[in-house]
């Protein structure tokens, strides 16, 4: 049998054919059990013939007895013998005495057998199979991350598609805005142009990171497993040669009369080299690897555009933002996987000296360590080459535009008061009310605004300077100049809106264009209510009314798309000292202790809110609990008197961008915020969005980042899941939403 010349490596050969490689290794370990019984029913025979020859020597030593002094000395001697016999039977006595030595030898060698071949196989094939589990189930986990990067990228890839079906939306919706709304349609689009480019270079991120990790996987983790594989195979054939030496050795020392058998097997034991077998192996189960070729940009359908990453004005500010958190979490991440590859060295030296015997420690134990730390060493490295990866491709794009940036102190912060976003402009709104401030000069702003907010901070600034900041910043927050799409001037600098680069969609399009022009003209008859900010402050020598509690609506609807109030219901007598009320939303009962209401009823309040969410009203002659959050408490009656007493002024609504509020103003039906339940009643599973998204069928719901739902169905294996708003149960994408 001729050595092997060469030393193969498998990742280097065989690449991902794993489940062949396991199957091999398996096959090995499997081969170990036989080996096993064998010298086990060996032992048994071993037993048998010595027990047979011990009975064969005592047989024949009690003839003996009886014949000594026939053989010796004959039947009828002169002279008695005694206990003399003849050279004869001395000699056969020795040689009787040999057999039976031979057989105590034959019983020794059986149950050596047993206790230093067998046993030691059987233990050896027990911990080889669990070292060959443990490499199954880290192939395993090394598969889940793979699969998870590309659901990563499909994930940024639909977050751009979306993106790009909005621009569309926007586009059209520009186009069909009546004058007074034109300008704030066109900022709007330009808007969700600039939103759709920071996808846009999110998703091309996103292709750059899935590359890598894909030639990481192919190229580093699956090649190192495979090598693991190979390693235990040898080492099984190794230990296996070691033990059938041992064996060999036994039968030399029981069995004089067969040494030359033995000497035979102890030289031909040697020649079984363990590379062999995988050259063998190897040489029969070669093929020809196809590693998948590199992902590319797969344009939108119904946004044309190219492979380039867009580097305008607006652009850079994001890009430098993930620049410089890049370029600081390679430094950090560099020196944590440093850390952890020394851990692992660590590891796998410990276990060449268990192998070696050096070391008297469970190799399974240490090999599930060394499992243990590349998991994690492997996170590790996914960051570090995430972060590599943004940077190398932001800066060989725009160049290191993170150079000279002052970045914001920012800082993670629920708002509990009314706050406009310093970016955007509007109000950091909703049940939690979550965004980032500066700790140095007070920037306020969402947390989809934070990565577009500019690297400019000027530094700490004193209580008064923030406020001058803030006023300057709310002035300008927001401030995209409009465009004029039929003046030549502004034609170059605008997106090419022509129809190649865009396509219809029916989602993007509007049935209800009749409803709006009536419900907007029903509102322009009516005036614009003042901001606080800017209503004339009453007289020092007036005496303020205490303020009455006003609930917090959190997703009224457009002021634009509402109609008129309905005609004031006449309201039932009340006595003279219970608080007025009037409903925001109309209310259907679930319960007995509930009352029906409808949208601008006058209510009589009974019991005030006591912070479980409801309240108990009368209105007509029936009493009943409502929502607090439906109900907006009348103001105490000033000493001035009002201009038209006949009918209360309602305050307006907030204008909202959300794409929920888009879908409310088609139907004419308001609906309320979502509800808390009452006490004693079962508890809700709230959920929020964590993305935004718009419907596509009347089944679904359209939902802006932030906005809360109760949760009815989690995930019913279909990938979406079935949530409640107004008492309206509709599905929404169950990866766009959490759990509150």
């Amino acid at each position: 049998m001729a050595a092997a010349d060469v030393a193969p490596q498998f990742g280097a050969e065989l690449k991902d054919n794993f489940k062949p490689v396991n199957t091999w290794v398996s096959n090995g370990i499997s081969w170990l059990e036989e080996i096993q019984q064998f010298y086990r029913e060996r032992s048994a025979i071993e037993k048998e013939y010595s027990a047979k020859l011990t009975a064969l020597c005592k047989k024949y030593y009690d003839r003996k007895s009886k014949k000594i002094s026939p053989l010796s000395v004959g039947d009828t001697p002169t002279l008695t013998p005694g206990s003399l016999e003849s050279a004869s039977l001395t000699t056969w006595t020795h040689q009787l005495n040999a057999v039976e030595a031979h057989a105590t030898e034959r019983d020794k060698f059986a149950t050596d057998l047993v206790a230093q071949v067998a046993e030691p196989l059987k233990h050896a094939a027990t911990q080889y199979e669990e070292i060959r589990k443990c490499h199954v189930d880290y192939h395993g986990k090394l598969e889940k991350e793979r699969d998870s990067a590309y659901g990563d990228l499909k994930k940024a890839k639909g977050k751009y598609d979306g993106a790009c079906q909005e621009v569309e939306s926007r586009r059209k919706k520009m186009e069909s805005a009546f004058d007074h709304g034109k300008a704030k349609a066109q900022t709007a689009y330009q808007q969700q142009i600039l939103e759709m480019n920071n996808y846009k270079n999110l998703y091309l991120i996103s292709i750059n990171v899935t590359n890598k990790l894909k030639e990481r996987f192919f190229h580093e983790y699956v090649p190192e497993v495979l090598n693991g594989l190979q390693d235990l195979n040898e080492i099984r054939v190794k230990r296996l040669n070691a033990i059938w030496i041992h064996a060999g050795q036994l039968e030399k020392s029981s069995l004089t009369n067969s040494v030359n058998h033995t000497t035979n097997l102890l030289n031909e034991i040697p020649r079984n080299d363990p590379r062999l077998d995988s050259m063998m192996f190897l040489q029969h189960n070669v093929t020809q690897s196809q590693e998948p070729g590199d992902l590319g940009f797969e344009p939108s359908p119904v946004w044309h555009d190219d492979a380039t990453i867009v580097t305008d004005e607006a652009a850079k500010v994001f890009l430098r933002n993930v620049l410089g958190k890049s370029k600081a979490s390679v430094r950090e991440l560099r020196v944590e996987a440093d850390k952890k590859k020394r851990e692992v060295e660590t590891g796998q030296r410990t276990r060449q000296n268990i192998q070696q015997g050096k070391d008297n420690r469970n190799e399974v134990d240490i090999v599930r360590s060394i499992f243990y730390l590349q998991e994690t060493l492997h996170e590790v490295e996914r960051k570090w080459l995430t972060a590599e990866v943004e940077t190398s491709t932001i800066i060989s794009v725009a160049g290191d535009i993170s150079m000279g940036a002052k970045n914001h102190n920012f800082r993670s912060q629920t708002f509990k008061i009314p706050t406009n976003c310093d970016l955007c402009g509007e109000r950091i709104w909703g049940l939690s009310a979550k965004g980032f401030d500066c700790r140095d000069c007070g920037y306020t702003c969402h947390s989809k605004c934070q990565m577009k907010v500019p690297a400019e901070c000027p530094g700490e600034q004193s209580k008064e300077d923030k406020k001058k900041l803030k006023t300057e910043r709310q002035e300008q927050a927001g401030s995209v100049p409009a465009i004029d799409l039929d003046s030549p001037a502004t034609s170059a600098a605008a997106p090419s809106l022509t129809r190649q680069n865009t396509m219809n969609s029916l989602s993007s399009g509007y049935a209800a264009s009749t409803a709006r022009s009536v419900s907007t003209s029903n509102v322009a008859a009516q005036p614009t209510p003042e901001s606080p900010a800017e209503a004339a402050p009453e007289p020092a020598t007036a005496t303020k009314p205490a303020a009455a509690r006003r609930n917090r609506v959190l997703a009224p609807p457009p002021s634009a798309y509402t109609t008129a109030p309905p005609p004031v219901n006449t309201p039932a007598p009340s006595k003279s000292n219970d608080p007025r009320g009037k409903m925001l939303y109309a209310y259907q009962a679930t319960g007995d202790d509930e009352v029906t209401v409808q949208d601008g009823d006058d209510v009589s309040i009974i019991d005030p809110d006591d912070g479980s969410g409801w309240m108990r009203v009368r209105v007509g002659s029936q009493e009943g609990l409502v929502p607090a959050s439906y109900v907006e408490a009348a103001p105490t009656p000033s000493p001035v008197p009002s201009a038209s007493p006949g009918i209360p002024e309602r305050p307006g609504s907030t204008y909202s961008n959300s794409s929920a509020s888009l879908a409310g103003s088609i139907a004419n039906k308001r609906v309320g915020p979502a509800v808390a339940p009452r006490r004693g009643a079962k508890k809700l599973q709230y959920v929020e969005a964590l993305y935004d998204y718009e419907a596509r069928s009347d089944m679904e719901w359209t939902m802006a980042e932030g906005d809360r739902f109760v949760l009815i169905t989690r995930n019913g294996g279909d990938g979406w899941a079935d949530v409640e708003r107004g008492g309206v149960t509709k599905s929404v994408p169950a990866n766009y939403i959490q759990e509150v």
